[in-house]
């Protein structure tokens, strides 16, 4: 068990590297001039040329490189001197002479339009992210799993045809799609008789100034997300509670005499939910990443939405830290899946 944790948190961190030079290599290709977009187009040489400095834009790529790698991982050699103490605000755990082996939190830069650090941001913004995708993946969980079982009961009778037809429907629609026309008709058309809004952030300020939180603004995005796990977790759990109900041990438990209610979720809906554990899990990884254009069409101001603006503003370094955050996220959200199957199933950790 020991060396399949081990070699999963491998093929996280390959993943995690392969990411941070995939993002690398991106954001530093493109024609643009960082120094500028922080200064602005009128600003003078010498101001350009420190940003430059500043920024590490002056370096060869190959330094950049290095350079970046060292800022977002959480252990690295520095030299020990104040200015990268007030930069990186690391811990030191190794004194190396002028240098030092250092722990930190890893530093994603600073915003080129506002100067904030990105980390706070993004800390601003993870929360109503996180909010929706947990909303949504647990309104997919319910509903699906719910029309799962109704379709095996009701197996080729009118019932079953309706939730099969409904989660094909489901799977065909992109997410935005979904939004736009949920935010036309019932955040727009039908608001007088919906009372939902078409646009709004889950934390608004009220006419004081103070943080309110606008539960209301939270139902039209959740819908949009999850309308398409809703399908996935449906054909799943109607397809798993098929192949359990024909198993002879639920021939067995119906020959005892027991109730079908017994039958069907004490025997049957237990073993049949492996599979829809394993969608859920990869699924609301996913969903994190998804919420991207569900927030843009919505205006609800996580971090969807404040990755797309800093891409539209050539705000680099918080585009480069959301997609860095995301990908952390999916990849630690699916190493933990993995260890937990590899505990409860011991055939998994021997593969």
């Amino acid at each position: 068990m020991v060396q399949y944790t081990l070699k999963k948190f491998g093929y996280g961190f390959l993943v995690l590297v392969g990411v941070i030079l995939a993002v690398f290599f991106l954001f530093n290709v493109l024609p643009v001039n960082s120094a500028r977009l922080t200064l602005g187009q009128r600003a003078d040489v010498a101001s350009v040329e420190a940003i430059e400095k500043e920024l590490g834009l002056n370096l060869p790529m190959h330094q950049r490189l290095i350079k970046y790698i060292g800022e977002v991982s959480p252990v690295w050699i520095y030299d020990n001197n104040s200015e990268n103490q007030v930069r990186y605000n690391y811990t030191v755990l190794i004194p190396l002479g002028n240098a030092a082996l250092t722990y930190k939190t890893p530093y994603l830069g600073r915003s080129y339009q506002t100067r904030r650090l990105v980390s706070e941001i993004l800390w601003e913004k993870i929360p109503p992210t996180f909010i929706l995708a947990t909303a949504a993946m647990i309104l997919a969980t319910i509903v699906g799993v719910l029309l799962g079982i109704f379709a095996a009961i009701y197996h080729n009778k009118w019932p079953d045809n309706v939730a099969v037809g409904l989660s094909v429907f489901g799977i065909s629609q992109p997410s935005y799609f979904s939004g736009i026309l949920l935010a036309l008709l019932f955040g727009f058309i039908w608001h007088d008789y919906t009372g939902l809004n078409h646009v709004g952030a889950l934390f608004e300020l009220n006419d004081l100034g103070d943080e309110v939180t606008n539960w209301k603004n939270l139902i039209l995005p959740m819908i949009a997300l999850g309308i398409r796990p809703i399908a996935i977790i449906t054909q799943l759990t109607r397809s798993s509670m098929l192949d359990v109900l024909s198993q002879d041990y639920i021939r067995t438990a119906k020959s005892k005499g027991l109730s079908n209610n017994t039958v069907l979720f004490k025997h049957a809906l237990r073993n049949a939910l492996n599979p829809v554990v394993t969608s859920i899990s990869g699924w609301y990884a996913s969903l994190i990443a998804g919420a991207y254009f569900v927030e843009i069409i919505f205006d609800f101001k996580g971090l969807g939405y404040e990755t797309v603006k800093s891409l539209l503003n050539f705000d680099f370094p918080v585009a480069m830290g959301s997609v860095l955050f995301t990908a952390s996220i999916f990849v630690l959200i699916n190493l933990v899946v993995d260890i937990i199957y590899g505990f409860i199933d011991p055939r998994i950790s021997i593969k």
